[in-house]
């Protein structure tokens, strides 16, 4: 598919029992490849434990594909609907529990620092998200939406990386 890089690759989970993005990047020091990206839509008129298995079985094939180094989910948030928050929380777990059984260490990071990552504001929209996307990785043609979220959890979780190693490498 892609020649490797000395970099890292990096599958971003955005979680959800109705779409979940999922995106993989590869980063080596500044540089950014896109890999791959989608939406894992389980059944809707399923159990939960039956969209559960299918979330979590999506996420595992993906990391087969992709082989990625490390993984970044987004953190649960609430707005106003604590069920929501709960089945929110289920999907999480699910996208955590497929990555920690791949032995991938994991990131978790708030919709506020993505968007302020990849955008320079926690407050950005969808579409602001996406169109960063598609400047940084030119050719990857992503929509507004999951998927594009999902890169940008990936892409957060590079430049977290990228920083610790350079905060490592100045005191060594």
């Amino acid at each position: 598919m892609f020649p490797p890089m000395n970099g890292i690759r990096i599958i971003g989970l955005d979680p959800s029992l109705v779409a979940c993005g999922w995106g993989v990047v590869e980063m080596e020091g500044t540089k950014l490849r896109y890999i791959a990206s989608g939406v894992i839509r389980p059944d809707a008129k399923a159990k939960l434990h039956l969209r559960l298995r299918e979330l979590f079985e999506a996420i595992t094939d993906q990391l087969r594909i992709f082989h990625p180094n490390e993984a970044a989910v987004e953190e649960a948030f609430m707005k106003n609907n604590a069920a929501s928050a709960i089945k929110l929380g289920h999907a999480r777990a699910a996208c955590l529990l497929s990555v920690s059984l791949a032995g991938l260490s994991v990131g978790e990071y708030s919709p506020r620092s993505v968007k302020k990552s990849v955008v320079g504001t926690g407050k950005a929209d969808k579409a602001q998200v996406a169109h960063m996307m598609n400047v940084l990785m030119p050719g990857c043609g992503v929509k507004a939406g999951d998927a594009a979220d999902a890169l940008a959890i990936a892409i957060c979780h590079g430049h977290r990386v990228n920083a610790a190693g350079s905060l490592y490498r100045k005191s060594a």
